[in-house]
């Protein structure tokens, strides 16, 4: 089980996506003490008004229109011997069909397939990253000794070839199963094709990761075991790469091409394998069924005033004179102003309490709920901001006299999360153990009103005193907080986090962290925060 408060249980990444998207990865694993575990994630953005941003101009249609989100289960973790041999393993599932006369509708192979594909690709990013991580262990004890990288990596070549070969045996498994499912059982036109994707999207993903670990060697030396491994590396790639060819798919890189239909081919098939991850949504506006009944309040307290003042009418003057004419009047008018009046009040009262987006999880497969969720979004007077991300900003000198006297526009976009932490252990065989939640987030709205972002500034040589112009760049800082929640039984915990979008009018020029994620309180008591450092740039 999972530590108290620790990562395992909430994990976040935030990152630049593209020039005009910022992303936020979150990743919620139940811990199993609770039979329902939630999660509170608070996003606020804090912009100069200078870029014109307020509830007019990014109302929340619009924003909710910029916000993308996914939701899917967390790509199970099994390691290349777990998959070649553990008895959750979809490969081991696939290959039991065969003298066990498993078969079972076609949808489950190709289910297997894909599942087997998606932990493949998990399993292939841990080696990549093992790999990267030994080479620069050896950089770094080099450096240290000041000598070259040994000639001997003993560990290195030793993860390098098991990983080699498990994936060769991966692969080879596979392919053997799946010809030999279709030479036993009528699979039919639709899952033999997609047994086909497969089999490429698990060979492209063999090669990518493979190429990306001879990248990362570049800094290791160009002899010795090192040139070998390369070599070992290297045929992996050119085997898949000629397995794609004899097959006819045009999943080849070219040398002199634009490599167009490459990377379409994998991300279409990067999508198609990794769909049977992802969860049903099911959205409804839960705070406008809310509104119109308190929109019906409001206009029956207004009624019954109008109602009140004609019958005070009637009672003091003849319905057929002037003065009975008049207040009926009046009091329609005040009725009308009362009604509209009454619908702001209890609009913005009940704005602070009510979510106005609600979504139900399913299980696609199952139908069966996995959560709920519940988002909402605040501006300006609405938005109370925590003293935690206060302080925060505080550490900031422009940030800390700007207060007062700068304005800014500050949107709070909340998200609260319920998951069933009884259902996850039943989905996909029990291998999953929690959920990915991605945010995606468009800025383009924000980039309407900037400058140009290049202007010349007049500069003089001082020794000749010859005019000439400096290139200058211009640039503006949006400050974006997260706070994080997790209450899951009896663990409680809140985090903090503080990082910077530097923009131009083409879009996200980088994004650099203030502070990174510090925990402010755990099991509902305060805790020390660890203090920051300098800002880290994180690169897109």
């Amino acid at each position: 089980m999972a530590a108290l408060g620790s990562s395992e249980l909430f994990d976040t990444k935030v990152e630049v996506h593209d020039r005009k998207q910022f992303e936020l990865k979150l990743e919620y694993q139940p811990s199993g003490t609770d039979p329902e575990s939630e999660y509170l994630v608070e996003t606020i953005l804090f912009l100069p008004k200078s870029l014109n941003i307020d509830a007019q101009t990014w109302s929340r249609d619009q924003f909710y229109a910029d916000l993308h989100n996914y939701v899917r289960l967390k790509t199970p973790v099994l390691s290349f011997e777990e998959i070649r041999t553990g008895s959750h393993s979809p490969l081991v599932q696939l290959e039991q069909r065969l003298p066990l006369g498993l078969m079972g509708p076609t949808s489950e192979v190709v289910y297997d397939a894909k599942m087997l594909a998606c932990v493949l690709r998990g399993a292939l990013r841990r080696f990549a990253r093992g790999m990267k991580k030994e080479c620069s262990h050896l950089l770094r004890g080099a450096e240290t000794e000041k000598c070259a990288p040994t000639d001997s990596p003993a560990h290195l070549m030793a993860l390098a070839r098991k990983s080699i070969a498990a994936t060769q045996d991966i692969l080879q498994r596979f392919r053997s199963t799946i010809a030999q499912l279709a030479e036993k059982y009528p699979l039919g036109a639709k899952a033999e094709a997609a047994l086909r994707l497969v089999d490429e999207f698990m060979s492209l993903m063999v090669e990518q990761f493979f190429r990306r670990i001879v990248v990362q060697m570049e800094e290791m030396p160009r002899s010795g075991v090192y040139v070998e491994l390369r070599r070992e590396l290297m045929d992996v790639v050119i085997s898949d790469e000629s397995y794609r060819k004899a097959r006819k798919w045009t999943s080849v890189l070219a040398a002199d091409g634009d490599n167009e239909e490459y990377a379409h081919r994998i991300g279409f098939l990067k999508k198609f394998c990794m769909n049977i991850l992802f969860l049903k949504v099911q959205r409804s506006a839960t705070r406008k069924g809310w509104e119109e009944v308190l929109f019906a309040i409001a206009a029956g307290g207004s009624m019954a005033f109008a109602l009140g003042v004609g019958l005070f009418a009637q009672s003091r003057y003849p319905q057929a004179s002037f003065n009975f004419f008049v207040l009926a009047v009046v009091g329609y008018m005040f009725k009308d102003r009362m009604k509209e009046g009454l619908r702001r009040v209890l609009a913005s009262y009940a704005g602070k309490f009510l979510y106005e987006r609600t979504t139900r999880i399913v299980d696609p497969v199952t139908q069966d709920d996995v959560g709920v969720c519940r988002e909402k979004l605040d501006y300006d007077a609405a938005v109370t901001v925590p003293p935690d991300i206060a302080r925060l900003r505080a550490q900031d000198d422009l940030i800390t006299v700007a207060q007062g006297e700068l304005s800014e526009t500050v949107i709070r976009y909340r998200k609260k999360i319920a998951l069933d932490s009884e259902m996850l252990p039943r989905i996909a065989d029990g291998i999953v153990s929690g959920v990915t939640d991605i945010i995606r987030l468009n800025i383009d709205r924000v980039l309407h009103d900037m400058d140009d972002p290049e202007y010349a500034l007049d500069y003089v040589d001082l020794e000749d005193f010859s005019v000439g112009k400096l290139q200058m760049a211009k640039s503006y800082r949006v400050d974006v907080a997260f706070r994080f929640a997790v209450d899951d039984g009896r663990h409680q915990r809140t985090t903090v986090r503080l990082v910077r979008l530097v923009l131009d009018r083409n879009g996200i020029k980088r994004m650099s962290e203030l502070v990174p994620e510090t925990v402010v309180a755990e099991n509902g008591h305060e805790t020390e925060r660890a203090p920051s450092g300098a800002p880290a740039p994180v690169t897109q």
